[in-house]
């Protein structure tokens, strides 16, 4: 691996590209607008970002974005830049100020997106990466083979710590895999944590006592960083196996505080992906920005899904989904296991089972299980059933013969 840091672009200017790619360079090292004193040759070349590569890619006539400096027409180009790790050290908040910090705001720029990230081996020796992933999700869970068919507790907000008890109660004795919070549910006074968590676990461990299966729940504990540590405790004090924390709310210094600490599955919601990514011509694309979060130690991370209620294509869940199975480092792959949500019933898992060519994953669905016709038990059977056809390569039509409660939920949510 090398000694430098390195970061993929598509950028698209109005001036010559590698004259941007340059400023954007040295707007992200040593240089600014302007040589000021001290800037030596030596000091360039022990500090300055590198143009590694530029590959021009055609033209468009107008910009994707507003901006002060214009032109007749827009250059877009790849374009691979690189830092000496000296710059920063192994140092995650710093990196992303770094590769993703003032250059988006440059006159120069009429579009600008980060695609995807190499970093040296320092990083993998400096962070914790997942400390449970597919193995240690699949063992606590006790699901060994197949998705981890999962849900959302739905209406998001509005319940108590015993309502919420009460829905898991049901979901449990459905026979669901895993149970997650919805990220706007977390310690407000119609639902304080602490209770829900009491409430949620009691239920649970009865269950876990009856049945043997301990259904894995993930309770959502964004917040400050003392306070998702004492959440966190709590959590594991009570018997649980999962913690849920929003990306986007907490920010890489507030993860890091928790997966240092944490000795639970950490579930990474990416709520607020959209206004990092909806415009193609600005912000990340997700190999990128999921390595921040898979290094600072997420162990379940969301891809949305495929056919989803989102603006997002099947395309780039799909992307999204294998670039969590790709290693970062020899001595620490940093694998995720990735977060199926978003409009999921029966209808989808043949797709993604094909698309994605294994079933290392979650698999929540809301709608998908508390609609189906005959009641949650057969909404969890009907994804369990869809994903087994899909396994074997069986058509689901085909499958559903034997199977009622995939034949009731194909005509349903295929309606």
């Amino acid at each position: 691996m090398s000694e430098r840091i390195q970061a993929d672009y598509v950028i698209e200017t109005p001036d010559d590209p590698r004259q941007a790619a340059e400023a954007m360079a040295g707007e992200q090292s040593s240089g600014t607008f302007v040589s000021v004193p001290g800037e030596t040759p030596e000091l360039r070349e022990r500090s300055a970002a590198r143009v590694d590569s530029l590959t021009e890619e055609g033209e468009v006539e107008a910009p994707s974005l507003p901006g002060r400096m214009t032109g007749a027409r827009y250059s877009r180009a790849r374009v691979t830049l690189s830092w000496p790790l000296g710059n920063i050290g192994p140092d995650l908040p710093n990196l992303m100020a770094t590769v993703a910090g003032n250059l988006f705001e440059l006159r120069q720029f009429s579009g600008l997106r980060l695609v995807d990230l190499r970093l040296p081996d320092d990083f993998a020796g400096a962070y914790p990466g997942p400390k449970f992933g597919i193995d240690g999700t699949r063992r606590l869970a006790g699901v060994d083979k197949g998705p981890l068919i999962g849900t959302i507790i739905k209406p998001s907000v509005g319940f108590g710590p015993e309502e919420t008890a009460d829905r898991v109660r049901t979901l449990a004795d459905a026979g669901i895999d895993f149970i997650k919070d919805d990220e706007l549910q977390a310690d407000g006074p119609q639902c304080p944590f602490e209770a829900r968590a009491r409430a949620v676990m009691r239920v649970i461990n009865e269950h876990a006592d009856r049945t043997g299966k301990k259904v894995m729940y993930a309770f959502n504990l964004t917040g400050e960083v003392d306070q998702m540590r004492h959440r966190h405790d709590l959590v594991q004090d009570l018997g649980g196996t999962c913690v849920m924390v929003s990306l986007n709310s907490v920010g890489v210094a507030g993860m890091l505080g928790l997966t240092r600490h944490s000795a639970l599955p950490v579930h990474a919601h990416r709520n607020g992906w959209g206004y990092l990514s909806r415009a193609p011509m600005l912000g990340w694309d997700y190999a990128a920005w999921s390595k921040i979060w898979r290094l600072a130690g997420a162990d379940h991370m969301h891809v949305n899904g495929l056919q989803n209620k989102f603006s997002e294509t099947d395309d780039s869940v799909i992307a999204s989904a294998k670039s969590l199975l790709e290693p970062m480092f020899a001595t620490k792959p940093c694998i995720a296991m990735p977060v199926f949500s978003s409009g999921q019933s029966a209808i989808q898992p043949p797709e993604t089972y094909a698309r994605l060519g294994h079933a290392d994953c979650i698999y929540a669905a809301g709608g998908g299980i508390m609609a189906h016709p005959d009641g949650p038990a057969a909404g969890v059977q009907s994804l369990r059933d869809a994903w087994d056809a899909a396994i074997a390569g069986t058509p689901a039509e085909t499958y559903a013969k034997d199977h009622p409660a995939l034949a009731r939920a194909l005509k349903k949510y295929g309606a």
